[in-house]
C-alpha cells in the first residue's frame, strides 16, 4: 500500500474499476472521505452507511481498501470497530492520522448574524462547545457531520448553520463563516487501512507497527504473564484494548499495537511468550508507522527515535 503524496477531492459519481476505490463509513463529505482524498487522490471514494459494509465492500471486492477510523484524541477509540476486525478477514496495510478541523458553514448569503441553530454529530458538537457558547448558538445533534451540511443545504431556514468538513462545504454548496471551531487543536483521529491481501511492510522499513488481537487462556494472571514477553524483550507496546464478545462481561479479547516486525528476534519472542498463554493470536498487519508519530514524540518529548527491536 503506497499513500499517494497530494491530496485531492476524487467525486463521488465517478466510475473506477475496484482496484482505484476506497471505501468509508458515512455520508461524502466526512472526515473519513476527507482521509481517503488525502491518501488516495486519485481514487475514487465509495461512501457506506456503516463500518460493516465498508468492510463487505473490500472483502467481496467492490474496493481496494477501506479507510477505517479506530481512535480519536478527544473522543477515545471507535468501539464498533474492535468488534468487527477479527471476522472481517481483512489485514491492516496502513495508517494515516487526520487532524480534524470543524468550519461552522451555512447556505450562500447567510451572515453569522443570521445564525441561531447548528447542526452535526455530537461528538463535532461537543468539541465546538466553547465557541457555540460564545456565539450564542443552539446545537441539535444529527447522525454524522456530512449529514448535516446536506440538511442545511436542503433547508430554506434562514437561520440554520451546520459544522462539518471544507469537503462537505464544497459538496452541498455551503459557505464557511468561520473556520477551525474545535476547542481542542490537537483534535486528531487515526484511521487504519485495510485490504483483501495482506501486504505487510519489510523488516527494512523501520519504524513499523504490528497490529494484532489476542484472547488470553482462563489460568490466574494470563493477561500479566501474556504481556510479560514485550517487557522483558524491550518491545513497546504503544495500544491495548479489551473488549467483550458473544455477550459476555468478561474481557477476554484484546487488541494491541507494538513497534517492531515480527521478523525482529525480540518480537518473536515476545509473541512466543504471548501465544503460550493465549488461547488464540491473529495478526492484522505489519505496516509503516506514520511520520505523525514521530513529530507528536518531538512535540512531547523533544527529537526521538521510535524503537525498534532487532
Amino acid at each position: 500500500m503506497a499513500p499517494t503524496e497530494k491530496p485531492a477531492h476524487s467525486a463521488q459519481n465517478e466510475d473506477k474499476p475496484a482496484s482505484a476505490r476506497v471505501a468509508f463509513q458515512g455520508e461524502p463529505g466526512a472526515n473519513s472521505h476527507l482521509a481517503c482524498s488525502e491518501v488516495f487522490p486519485n481514487f475514487q471514494a465509495v461512501a457506506c452507511p456503516t463500518f460493516e459494509e465498508a468492510l463487505v465492500c473490500v472483502k467481496n471486492g467492490d474496493a481496494a481498501y477501506a479507510m477505517i477510523p479506530i481512535e480519536n484524541s478527544v473522543a477515545g477509540r471507535v468501539a464498533d470497530i474492535h468488534h468487527l476486525l477479527p471476522g472481517a478477514d481483512l489485514y491492516i496495510v496502513g495508517e494515516h492520522f487526520l487532524r480534524v478541523r470543524h468550519q461552522l458553514m451555512a447556505k450562500p448569503g447567510a451572515k453569522l448574524s443570521d445564525i441561531e441553530k447548528v447542526l452535526s454529530h455530537t461528538h463535532a458538537l461537543g468539541q465546538c462547545r466553547k465557541t457555540l457558547k460564545n456565539l450564542g448558538l443552539r446545537p441539535v445533534p444529527e447522525a454524522d457531520t456530512a449529514g448535516s451540511a446536506r440538511i442545511v443545504s436542503e433547508s430554506s431556514e434562514k437561520g440554520l448553520a451546520a459544522i462539518a468538513t471544507t469537503l462537505a462545504a464544497e459538496i452541498y454548496g455551503l459557505e464557511i463563516l468561520k473556520s477551525d471551531i474545535e476547542d481542542e487543536v490537537h483534535n486528531t483521529t487515526r484511521f487504519v487501512i485495510l485490504s483483501r491481501d495482506p501486504d505487510d511492510a519489510e523488516p527494512e522499513d523501520s519504524p513499523v507497527v504490528t497490529t494484532f488481537i489476542f484472547r488470553v487462556r482462563n489460568v490466574p494472571a494470563a493477561l500479566y504473564k501474556a504481556l510479560g514477553g514485550f517487557a522483558t524483550n524491550g518491545v513497546n507496546m504503544t495500544k491495548l484494548e479489551s473488549y467483550q464478545l458473544e455477550g459476555s462481561f468478561n474481557a477476554t479479547m484484546f487488541y494491541a499495537d507494538i513497534e517492531g516486525h515480527p521478523a525482529d528476534r525480540m518480537v518473536q519472542l515476545a509473541l512466543e511468550e504471548l501465544s503460550f498463554f493465549s488461547s488464540e493470536v491473529k495478526l492484522l498487519g505489519t505496516y509503516k508507522a506514520s511520520p505523525y508519530r514521530a513529530e507528536v514524540a518531538v512535540q512531547q518529548n523533544g527529537p526521538v527515535t521510535l524503537h525498534q527491536p532487532g
